[in-house]
């Protein structure tokens, strides 16, 4: 299932599920909603804009896994940052349970960022 917001940051969604795909759809909306209200304290821009979510899985029983990164491995909020993610996509409707992995590879760039995040730090 491809998410109903797509561009270079938008996350990969295992396909497959038999959750209905209406329900999928919205709870993957719903998702990335609640990715969009995580900001990194440093950047005026939210982790979903910044291209950070690299892999949002839902499997059958609704737990989602979330594989994500940092601007910089050496960022004040790493051991924090998971934790926020978790308690954002915790709370939309239907996810049973979170787990969020923190990975570095492939290293976090500019390119990931959307045309809104780019607005928003003027980098154009």
């Amino acid at each position: 299932m491809t998410p109903t917001q797509d561009g270079p940051n938008a996350p990969q969604v295992s396909p497959g599920s038999t959750i209905p795909p209406e329900e999928l759809d919205r709870m993957t909306d719903d998702i990335i909603a609640a990715l969009k209200t995580v900001y990194d304290p440093e950047i005026p821009s939210d982790i979903y804009e910044l291209g950070l979510i690299y892999r949002v899985d839902i499997d059958d029983d609704r737990n989602v896994v979330i594989d994500m990164t940092l601007t910089a491995p050496g960022c004040p909020v790493a051991g924090e940052m998971p934790g926020w993610v978790e308690n954002a996509v915790a709370s939309v409707q239907g996810v049973q349970s979170v787990k969020v992995n923190m990975v570095f590879d492939p290293p976090w760039d500019q390119s990931r960022m959307s045309d809104e995040a780019r607005v928003a730090l003027d980098m154009w």
